[in-house]
């Protein structure tokens, strides 16, 4: 993004988890579960990526807003991960001039209660240094020269509607989950098909985006039935109903040879949403896919769903949300234009009360929230302050996603890192190098695993393959059974094997010691798996580490406690 001249901003720093009581809730999460779930992805974002800017959060965490958290914003993201970029806050985050000031606050949004006048009287009566200001400046200007703001302002220009709808449709394409495919349903051939039923209150039209602030305007958009005309042809008859008449819905469905029935949901910005499909889907899914058993499901969620109807579909295509090209994108993965190789970054539940945070007190938090008034300056003095209270325990600690099912032996919907493919993959000859290492406190340890995996179909197909480690659990530091730490995509023709190698760093062995405030790699055996999902493990070895000292701390442990 930033080489295109644009300045990348990761958000919502940190522990933005829910939208219920957003504006209020104090997310009270333990040193070594912040360090190891919430905080990874905005490090990676820094140190890997060197992202320009930085949105913090509306919630506090334990007990101080994300915004004028000086752990946080100072001491973490700037001192430890080395931030050079500017910090905003979320529209209305700020609650205070001096303590977010002084914290690394750079930048108010969407205006200046707290940042202009206020600002400005701060700094004369000496509250906040001119230096504190000159530094705000000097990141936000630092930051548009290096992207070329100031070099090339940038100007209203037209999008070139054609290679970006391209794009756009290989972008839907990739991110597509084949969740199931019982007897080859999948793909559809045209050829053998003389009509189609497309049912559902997602084949209306082109789902683009979720409400808020993942909602777009696109240029064009391609809606299902269209798509699915397009790629079929005359020859095909295809028929539509939204499925709101689900009698209506059952005859076109039995009249036809195969029907694609598409639901789902629309994930808005605000308010946190059921995995149940609203209104009569999941009546709708049961119905057609017992009526017709060529029927083939296409869930466009923003997230997991819930499905009493699974064991009746015998093919389920998660979309997603698929953007402008919906139409065509769909139709490519049905009929196999596109073979499938997407994997869920999440897990889809059988029921809800498997899900980690299923407690009141975890979600969505428990005592007393008064609601966010607009101009309030909280003071967190006051217990009776508008916004203050409601604190969500995050007391599954590590245990979330995918750690969760496995240490609890949750056999899940469909697991972590599961996506099938028209074609079929072998995994062979894992060698793990070394097979023991020593920590001296002076290097840092890293392991090599190599192995090869073969296109054993027919088709084209990519294939993801997942690297899981499982390290030493004590009770004292508990350790979830596998842990994914590495992973690449490669892209196979039919009889064809690529040789991988994945390398497991210091970091990818270690863990947070709350003692010492930083990383430690432990003696002990440790697990390696190598897989297509985090329940579909092919190979599997380990590596034995010891330490030859009384504190076995790795070289890339920090000191900042929290």
């Amino acid at each position: 993004m930033q080489s295109q001249g644009v300045i990348a901003n990761v958000k919502h720093y940190a522990a933005n988890n829910q939208e219920t009581n957003r504006f209020s809730v104090n997310e009270e999460i333990d040193e070594r579960t912040l360090r190891e779930i919430y905080l990874p992805a905005f490090e990676a974002s820094v140190k890997q990526g060197h992202v320009a800017s930085l949105m913090c959060a509306y919630p506090r965490v334990n007990g101080t807003y994300c915004c004028e958290n000086d752990l946080l914003l100072n001491q973490i993201l700037r001192k430890e991960w080395g931030f050079e970029g500017f910090i905003t806050s979320d529209f209305g985050a700020v609650h205070s001039t001096v303590a977010s000031a002084m914290a690394g606050l750079d930048l108010e949004m969407p205006n200046g209660k707290y940042f202009a006048d206020e600002l400005k009287s701060a700094v004369q009566s000496g509250k906040v240094p001119v230096s504190v200001i000159d530094d705000k400046l000097i990141r936000r200007f630092r930051t548009m020269m290096r992207v070329g703001v100031f070099d090339h302002p940038p100007a209203v220009k037209d999008l070139p509607a054609q290679p970006n709808g391209a794009t756009a449709r290989r972008l839907a394409e990739e991110g597509m989950v084949l969740l199931k495919n019982d007897g080859g349903v999948l793909p559809l051939n045209a050829a053998r098909l003389k009509s189609i039923a497309v049912i559902g209150p997602t084949a209306v039209k082109a789902v683009a985006g979720g409400g808020g602030s993942s909602h777009v305007v696109p240029l064009y958009t391609v809606d299902p039935v269209n798509g699915i005309r397009n790629r079929v042809g005359e020859k095909v008859t295809v028929s539509f109903i939204d499925g709101s008449d689900i009698s209506q819905a059952l005859f076109v469905a039995g009249a036809a040879d195969a029907v694609v029935l598409m639901v789902g949901d629309t994930d808005t910005e605000g308010f946190d949403h059921g995995l149940s499909l609203t209104g009569n889907q999941n009546q709708l899914v049961q119905a057609i896919a017992t009526a017709n058993p060529h029927t083939v499901v296409v869930i466009k969620s923003g997230s997991a769903v819930l499905m009493p109807w699974v064991d009746q579909a015998p093919a389920i295509l998660e979309a997603w949300y698929p953007g402008e090209e919906d139409g065509n994108a769909v139709a490519d993965v049905l009929f196999g234009d596109y073979n499938p190789s997407g994997k869920l970054p999440m897990t889809f539940p059988k029921n809800l009360e498997d899900v980690p945070a299923s407690t009141p007190q975890q979600y969505p938090g428990s005592g007393p929230v008064a609601p966010y008034i607009e101009g309030y300056e909280y003071d967190l003095g006051k217990k009776d302050a508008p916004g203050i209270g409601g604190v969500a325990h995050y007391s599954e600690g590590i245990f979330v996603g995918y750690r969760h099912y496995d240490a609890r032996e949750i056999v899940p919907l469909f697991p972590f890192g599961h996506g099938l493919s028209y074609t079929s993959f072998s995994y062979k000859g894992l060698k793990i190098s070394p097979s023991g290492i020593s920590l001296d406190g002076q290097h840092e340890p890293s392991v090599t695993v190599d192995f090869d995996i073969s296109n054993t179909g027919s088709r084209e197909g990519a294939e993801v393959v997942q690297l899981y480690l499982g390290m030493p659990s004590t009770n004292a530091v508990p350790q979830p059974p596998k842990q994914l730490k590495g992973f690449q995509k490669v892209m196979l023709k039919p009889g064809k094997a690529v040789h991988v190698h994945l390398v497991l760093e210091a970091r990818s062995l270690s863990y947070w010691d709350v003692k010492s405030h930083g990383w430690i790699v432990a003696p002990g055996t440790y697990q390696i798996m190598v897989g297509s999902s985090s329940r579909d493990i092919r190979l599997q070895g380990e590596v034995k580490v010891k330490s030859e000292t009384a504190e076995h701390r790795s070289p890339v442990a920090t000191k900042t406690p929290l």
